[in-house]
């Protein structure tokens, strides 16, 4: 047992902390909101360093095998505590100006943090769902965290009340699943599958549940349906957090589920996986072109890029989870970047959220405009920032295990998906200049904003050659089982 709570680390530190936070906001009162939420910040971060500490040579199965902890784990719970620390200090200025600064937000996306992680390392049904929940109702509170709001009242219900269907629909998969191979454990599972001649049908409409459970975690359409109101609704760093980490995270929680209980059944629910990937690089291409608020384009913009990190996915193989890993980190660098420029877009009677309101941007503001296109280039996957190179490797992937015809839907795909992010490009560059924001962003807005951009910038190029080898030796052990 001790063996195994070392391994269960970084979860028990952030279990304990958000508890400890919780006691110290509510005594502290609003006089120590920013103190509790810089120690969220520095929570998350010492979490991060503690797991990427502790990577074991070897996957490590520990819990009864409910719960294991390796390369591929680590490399995304990096990513994902990095990603919620950066959501907490982007929040901060925000939050205070809106006078929405509560003790509860750094908590919550601690505690959000933390059914993250724990989804990350599940390898058992039963423990991927305690994950999946106790993200899914720290993010439902977070959504609706505005309680003066109409907007964010609503996004929260939606998202509640899709949340719980999507829950129902993962439950039932996973109770069939049970049920044809009479164990939860994923080890068991692919024992079992195995052991058979051929997938049951049961199973197999177990799998479709499943599959169909976590693609609502992804926003992946056709289960997107939440997705465009809640990143409307939700405050603005709600959103920018519901964009970055949880997705990721979600993202090796569907991978995971896929690769290690199914290694044996990969043709049966690729199909699906193909499907739902389609149809989602489809509606984040098509659906984006007509909107006018710039959330809602994000929000149809992030299916669209849950769609390709899917391709990698479909392949089935380390060399696409390898690529789904590089897409989902530089989308979570990307976003936090487009999220901080969104942030930013305030002006004295307060935010604003429409396209039409960064007109001629590149003459009242050009430091701002620079480097929203440069962002914006890297999410439209324009040569040669590093969002090219991300879904160069996810196309390749697809490529070389045959799905020829999925890489070139997913390239046509991406040509309408450039249209509206050079859209926004023309309306800063080429438009007659709307009022400036205010000229004050926030050091740490200003910051993102600046290292997004030049990450994004083809001279940093160079620096996917570590992000590969890491998400290349996270992929591997995936592979190896446990």
């Amino acid at each position: 047992m001790t063996n195994d709570l070392l391994f269960a680390g970084p979860e028990l530190m952030l279990a304990i902390g958000a508890m400890l936070l919780l006691m110290a906001g509510a005594y502290g009162g609003d006089r120590i909101n920013l103190t509790v939420s810089r120690a969220a910040v520095a929570l998350l971060i010492m979490t991060a360093f503690y797991a990427a500490a502790r990577t074991p040579a070897d996957p490590s199965v520990v819990f009864g095998g409910g719960f294991v902890v390796d390369s591929f784990a680590v490399f995304c719970k990096v990513v994902t505590l990095l990603g919620s620390a950066l959501a907490i200090l982007m929040s901060e200025k925000y939050l205070q100006t809106e006078r929405l600064a509560r003790f509860e937000y750094p908590v919550l996306i601690v505690l959000a943090a933390l059914g993250m992680i724990l989804m990350i390392s599940a390898n058992d049904l039963i423990s991927l769902y305690v994950g999946v929940e106790l993200q899914s109702l720290a993010l439902y509170v977070l959504a609706a965290f505005n309680r003066d709001s109409q907007r964010a009242t609503e996004a929260g219900l939606k998202y509640f009340v899709l949340g719980a269907l999507s829950s129902g629909l993962l439950l039932y998969g996973a109770s069939l699943i049970y049920g044809f191979t009479g164990t939860t454990l994923f080890d068991g599972i692919a024992a079992a599958v195995a052991a058979d001649t051929g997938p049951s049908v049961g199973l197999t409409i177990g799998l479709v549940f499943l599959i169909s459970g976590l693609a609502f975690k992804i926003s992946a359409a056709p289960f997107h349906m939440w997705t465009p109101d809640v990143y409307e609704g939700a405050p603005t760093p709600v959103t920018a957090f519901l964009a970055a980490a949880p997705k990721l995270a979600a993202m090796a929680m569907f991978t995971r589920a896929m690769v290690a209980p199914f290694p044996e059944i990969i043709e049966d629910w690729r199909q699906i996986i193909v499907l739902i990937a389609v149809a989602s690089m489809a509606v984040g291409a098509f659906s984006a072109i007509v909107q006018t608020n710039i959330k809602r384009l994000m929000a149809y913009s992030s299916i669209g890029h849950m769609g390709y990190a899917l391709l990698g996915l479909a392949a089935g193989d380390a060399q696409g989870v390898q690529a789904v890993l590089v897409y989902m980190a530089v989308y979570v660098v990307t976003t936090a970047g487009a999220f901080a420029f969104i942030l930013a877009m305030r002006r004295p009677e307060g935010m604003v959220e429409q396209i039409s309101d960064l007109s001629g941007l590149s003459r009242t503001q050009p430091g701002l405009a620079v480097a929203m296109t440069v962002l914006l280039f890297s999410l439209a996957g324009v040569p040669p920032t590093v969002g090219f190179l991300a879904k160069w490797y996810v196309f390749m992937a697809a490529v070389d295990t045959g799905l020829i015809w999925l890489a070139v839907v997913g390239l046509l795909t991406s040509v309408v998906g450039a249209y509206y992010y050079l859209a926004i490009v023309k309306t800063m560059w080429f438009d007659e200049p709307a009022p400036r924001f205010e000229r004050s962003m926030g050091a740490t807005l200003s910051v993102t904003l600046t290292s997004s951009a030049l990450l994004a910038f083809p001279v940093l190029v160079i620096a996917m050659g570590p992000l590969h080898g890491a998400a290349g030796r996270a992929a591997a052990s995936l592979f190896t089982g446990g």
